[in-house]
């Protein structure tokens, strides 16, 4: 099985992770966490579950609600900029001009019939529009910089002058085609890729559609790839415009209505790390095999902040058999489990993103606003994580105590022949 995944199927799952694009996409979606983390922890500022708090901070709450409608509020548009960046850079263009060409044929993009600027689209509801323009922008100015398509300044002219020039016929066909699109036909982009990406986005919000991203997540780290990495420039925009949207149900002091938001995978299903490795962690502390009590060891603390490389690549996770079956199996599990909790209301659902390497039990605790079900459940994820890990950990240590005990006799034989 493992040489016709190797042969196959890794191959391909290789090549997407390689994507130029979707590396782009995924490393200029994560401009967008700074600022998400810093808009939470205002919103976190401003409703703390503590009534004396929110009595105290009454005259200024209007004020701590500012910075997140410049965070949140304009999430679309920091997409765009980094992903027009990171595009830049992986297709080998000018980064800051088509930075600014992306940004503004974005801005274009999202005018409302009167032209001027819908502020509503620059949010979360519009990144797929940003992705779609920061994509289009990058092709054609590569195709001008390919085909040597350029205004060229004289000698003696200042380099940041020819780069603008450089720039203009790039800029000038893609402001014009987005002109014409949107302003001259009156066609919707947002609507129409939302439309396009509807299926999906009602996927991933919904319990077999988590239960399938888990399953390939999980699957191409066990074989070696980084799942969640692979798969983040199509789930994350899903993931952070559930989060988004349920963070302005929260100020708005509406239903909260995504149970699957930006920060549920880390907080709910990688428990110590992908594949909620913080069980099999806390088996191997208690194992009688010494190389798996001193990779506990090891492991352990870097585990409480999420970090699970140790595990993955020093039990090893990548490429068992055996280990595959619980790594799959926890996150699925603790998904479910979480989900349905959040569904029928036991625990409350994520409205602030918090850093990932936040340690359990604080994490979902402060990212669904104190809830203290929430934080409750995260321990009890902890303790199913151990569960399940635990029969295919004895399992693994059983052979590794038989390779243990071979090596000391070995030793023990060699010892005596050599004083003899």
């Amino acid at each position: 099985m493992l040489a016709g995944l190797e042969k196959y199927v890794l191959p391909v799952f290789l090549k997407i992770g390689e994507n130029k694009v979707l590396v782009a996409i995924r490393n200029g979606l994560t401009l967008t966490i700074p600022f998400t983390i810093v808009g939470s922890f205002f919103l976190i500022l401003g409703n703390l579950p503590i009534k004396a708090w929110t009595d105290f901070i009454e005259p200024v709450s209007g004020m701590l609600n500012a910075p997140v409608s410049v965070t949140f509020g304009i999430l679309g548009l920091i997409v765009a900029i980094g992903i027009g960046y990171n595009l830049a850079i992986g297709f080998g263009v000018d980064p800051i001009s088509n930075t600014v060409i992306t940004t503004v044929a974005f801005l274009l993009a999202t005018l409302t019939e009167d032209f001027t600027i819908d502020p509503a689209l620059l949010d979360a509801t519009g990144m797929f529009t940003a992705i779609l323009v920061a994509i289009f922008t990058t092709f054609v100015y590569r195709f001008f910089v390919v085909k040597n398509i350029t205004i060229k300044m004289p000698e003696g002219v200042p380099p940041s002058v020819s780069r603008s020039f450089a720039s203009m016929m790039p800029a000038a066909t893609v402001i014009g085609s987005i002109w014409i699109i949107h302003v001259l036909l009156k066609i919707n982009l947002n609507e129409i890729l939302q439309w396009i990406f509807q299926p999906l986005v009602f996927g991933l919000s919904t319990l077999p559609g988590l239960m399938v991203y888990t399953l390939l997540a999980c699957f191409l780290w066990s074989c070696g790839i980084h799942g969640p990495n692979v798969l983040a420039g199509i789930a994350t925009p899903i993931f952070l415009s559930y989060l988004a949207a349920n963070t302005a149900a929260f100020q708005n002091g509406q239903p909260i209505p995504y149970e699957v938001a930006d920060g549920f995978w880390i907080l709910f299903m990688s428990i110590g790390g992908s594949g909620g490795t913080m069980g099999l962690v806390l088996a191997m502390l208690r194992s009688k095999s010494k190389l798996y009590r001193s990779l506990g060891k090891l492991s352990f603390p870097s585990a409480i902040f999420c970090i699970n490389e140790p595990v993955i690549f020093g039990f090893p996770i990548v490429m068992n058999p055996l280990m595959m079956i619980p790594f799959i199996a926890t996150p699925m599990v603790l998904g479910a489990s979480s989900y349905v909790l959040m569904k029928v209301g036991i625990i409350g659902k994520i409205v602030f993103l918090v850093p990932w390497t936040i340690p359990p039990i604080i994490g979902p605790y402060l990212a669904t606003n104190g809830n203290i079900p929430a934080a409750i459940w995260s321990v009890c994820t902890i303790v199913i994580s151990y569960l399940i890990y635990l029969p295919f950990f004895k399992i693994a240590e059983k052979k590794q105590l038989l390779i243990e005990l071979g090596d000391n006799k070995k030793i023990t034989e060699e010892t005596v022949v050599a004083d003899h």
